[in-house]
């Protein structure tokens, strides 16, 4: 897993996404320091956030965890790679957008 920085955020988390949120932190730690665990106490603490993951309900306090941190993130793309490939974002919503602009951009140079 790659250690990407992450930004300072504030996220009002319900209890029940406690523990993810307390799991995603101790694996955003091991990611960025990787000596500091042997690889079977980051295994442990993956498989526990991925278990955590696949309990946890969609929605806006769980999108805001997968952006505060990015290994959780990119635990969750890995898990839903057969429908979502290595993109959290649904690919109609990124399509279409895209086909919006360039309708907008043609019609502005009209």
């Amino acid at each position: 897993m790659s250690a990407t920085p992450t930004r300072q955020v504030r996220i009002e988390v319900p209890p029940a996404l406690r523990p993810l949120a307390a799991t995603a932190l101790l694996l955003e730690r091991l990611d960025r320091t990787p000596r500091q665990a042997s690889a079977e106490q980051y295994r442990s603490v993956a498989q526990r956030a991925a278990a955590l993951l696949e309990a946890a309900e969609p929605g806006p306090v769980l999108d805001q965890l997968l952006e505060a941190f990015p290994a959780l993130a990119e635990l969750w793309e890995n898990r839903h790679y057969a429908t979502s490939g290595l993109c959290r974002a649904p690919l109609a919503a990124a399509m279409n957008a895209e086909l919006d602009v360039t309708a907008l951009l043609k019609r502005l140079r009209a």
